[in-house]
């Protein structure tokens, strides 16, 4: 199977040289790195996102396998949705997704299942490719989709699993949490609520995040895949977060009054 892009000349130019163009002012390959387990980040529109991706990833060394957990924007059948085997293209060319270590997460969970259709047109995971491809090559992904009706005993189901994966792999894997923060509130609304969530990554804290999102209606359209990652990433052995970058949309479209927020943070 060959998933062509589905978001290439809306969330990202078309052509492969103005995608390079757009990525040379966001990815810095001089940049310290230091190896992580998981990382959070961003998806929307390059132009407004790609900063604060560009810079998480920039600051990690990535390993030659990834998984890839995002949101479900647009609805799936299963709580987990994966994809066991075929190639994503994007405008700078084909990514392999990892077979041995997407079998490896069926088998860990009854709750992942593969469902491709979950993928089709879903964007949170393609925005992450053209990064991964800018900054490394020769490279494989597993994409897992999570559902929004996932409960927190779910993604406590989920982080076991990927890290009996990652451990099993024998190699590096890095787990990769695609979300935005607050959608289409003010700056300052933004950043108060943003922090509280982040404050709870920094802190390795998986349940609080899980908690303040609901309790103070936190807008974070990714904080389910971001759980799942804390929890593999804490069982993996990690002892910090560090936030690499914040911003918002307003500080690239000149509007603060209805802003979305963006954080990269590495899990290490």
């Amino acid at each position: 199977m060959v998933r062509k892009p589905a978001v290439a000349g809306y969330f990202y130019p078309r052509t492969a040289a103005e995608l390079r163009s757009l990525l040379s002012r966001m990815v810095n390959p001089q940049a310290q790195k230091e190896k992580a387990r998981a990382v959070v980040s961003p998806h929307a529109g390059l132009v407004y996102s790609g900063y604060v991706a560009g810079a998480v990833f920039s600051s990690v060394v990535l390993p030659g396998r990834f998984i890839l957990l995002g949101p479900s924007h647009r609805g799936q059948r299963s709580l987990f949705g994966i994809v066991e085997g075929g190639i994503w293209e994007t405008p700078l060319g084909g990514v392999p997704v990892d077979e041995a270590l997407a079998e490896a997460l069926v088998r860990g969970s009854s709750l992942i299942r593969v469902e491709e259709e979950a993928h089709e047109e879903e964007h949170s995971l393609e925005v992450q490719l053209p990064f991964l491809q800018s900054l490394r090559t020769g490279f494989s992904i597993v994409p897992l989709s999570v559902s929004p009706t996932a409960g927190f005993e779910d993604l406590e189901d989920l982080g076991k699993a990927l890290a009996a994966a990652v451990r099993g792999a024998g190699d590096d894997v890095l787990v990769v949490a695609s979300t935005d923060m607050s959608h289409y509130v003010s700056q300052e609304t933004a950043r108060k609520k943003d922090f509280l969530a982040i404050e709870r990554i920094q802190a390795l804290d998986a349940r609080g995040l899980y908690e303040v999102v609901h309790r103070e209606a936190i807008s974070m359209c990714g904080f389910q895949p971001t759980v799942a990652a804390m929890l593999a990433a804490k069982e993996l052995g990690a002892s910090r977060a560090d936030l690499i970058r914040y911003m918002t949309s307003g500080e690239i479209s000149g509007d603060y009054v209805q802003v979305v927020g963006y954080a990269g943070l590495r899990i290490v």
